[in-house]
């Protein structure tokens, strides 16, 4: 799937086209007749059709967007009593895309009333150390601290470099799901200490088939009391980012400025928004942030993560109360909010956070901000991309001193 643009971008009125190859061990294959369709991004076709390709190779033109936005492509042959699928999405004029979600006049006063209540509760850490989880270089722990309110708990892995010294800290928060978490030493290898948390309250030591088990009891619980904004699921979730900080800025190691924070779907949202809520925080890297711009499909184009106004949901989700709740928590209202540099980072395959929604809330961002896109890719990111942020994450924090170790 080949766009006629190569970066995978038009401006606002011009037809796009995508060249369309069907390979078999890198051969086109002939005789070949694909079954297609096209239209804004995620949602409804606006056309479908079949065509036969000529040496295993075809073009479609797939049209224009009036607006600010993207458009895919949808693709599919039979080979060998097999179907294959493939996606591509091509943007036009993105860095012009604007949010449509609303910014409610007491969004600040909200979160630091909502901050303010949450610092009276104790931190009560507690904190276990696990050889078996340890390096030569890295000791590793299981912390468990409380958050939001008197007996709700917060569990996360701590990873401190052995050597003897002061490091920046890193908060690391979760992808979405009730699933086990294994501890992750690279960034401590990079030399930070990093902790990387769950926000559901539960022990990330827990086996698998036990989260498979609580997985069903959680249900989706982005829409858990969707309809209050002072009981929203993620209210918790997104305060305990900053118990996260209030910890890792407690230990003797740290160095006692360097506050970074990072992560990619959910995560990236939550890096985020602890970046907005916390003023301790130096820098941001996010990838493909989850929890933009939610509103999109009440507009006509694709919303964010978890998707809670597309043609499925919008019957459930589309009322006052919950449109009043969500303008509290969506992720581009925090994206206004963000005074400190940061690294985004996204592409353009992607359904689970869709590119129209994470453009939304980047394009909101006023602070310094490096922005690097890989138009293939899904919900992923390469490895080059992981090694980049790394760097620039080391550069916002002078961490010179420690060499570039790869994972």
């Amino acid at each position: 799937m080949t766009p006629g643009a190569a970066d995978w971008k038009y401006e606002v009125n011009q037809p796009a086209s995508v060249q369309v190859t069907v390979l078999k061990n890198d051969v086109p294959l002939e005789e070949v007749t694909i079954r297609y369709e096209f239209g804004p991004e995620m949602l409804a076709a606006e056309k479908k059709g079949t065509l036969k390709l000529k040496q295993g190779r075809g073009k479609i033109d797939i049209g224009t967007s009036r607006e600010p936005g993207f458009r895919q492509l949808l693709v599919e042959t039979e080979y060998r009593g097999k179907t294959y699928r493939n996606l591509v999405k091509v943007g036009f004029s993105p860095e012009r895309i604007a949010p449509t979600v609303a910014l409610p006049a007491d969004f600040s006063a909200f979160w630091e009333a909502a901050k303010a209540e949450a610092a009276k509760v104790p931190m009560d850490a507690h904190l276990t150390f696990l050889p078996e989880h340890s390096t030569s270089t890295v000791d590793v722990y299981l912390v468990n601290l409380q958050h939001y309110k008197h007996g709700q708990r917060l569990y996360g892995f701590l990873c401190k470099p052995k050597a003897p010294g002061k490091y920046p800290v890193l908060f690391s928060p979760p992808g979405a799901g009730v699933k086990p978490a294994a501890p992750n030493t690279f960034f401590a290898d990079q030399g930070f200490i990093s902790l990387s948390t769950e926000i559901h309250g539960i022990s990330p030591l827990l086996d698998a088939g036990t989260y498979k088990n609580l997985s069903n009891a959680f249900g989706d619980y982005m829409s858990v009391r969707l309809d209050d904004r002072d009981n929203y699921y993620y209210k918790s979730v997104y305060l305990s980012g900053i118990r996260a900080i209030d910890y890792l800025s407690s230990l003797p190691e740290f160095d006692g400025q360097n506050v970074v924070v990072t992560g990619g779907s959910q995560g990236g949202a939550l890096a985020m928004v602890t970046a907005a809520l916390d003023q301790r925080v130096k820098a941001v890297a996010a990838f493909y942030p989850a929890l933009c711009d939610v509103t999109g499909y009440l507009h006509g184009r694709a919303g964010g993560w978890p998707h809670l106004l597309n043609a499925r949901a919008a019957g459930t989700n589309n009322t006052p109360a919950k449109l009043r709740t969500i303008g509290y928590y969506d992720v581009v209202n925090f994206a206004r909010q963000l005074t400190v540099p940061g690294f985004y980072s996204w592409g353009y395959n992607d359904n689970t956070c869709p590119p129209t929604s994470v453009y939304a809330a980047v394009n909101a961002v006023k602070a310094p901000k490096t922005v690097v896109i890989e138009p293939i890719t899904g919900h992923w990111r390469f490895e080059e991309t992981n090694q980049e942020s790394m760097e620039w994450l080391r550069q916002q924090v002078g961490s010179s001193l420690f060499p570039i170790k790869k994972p």
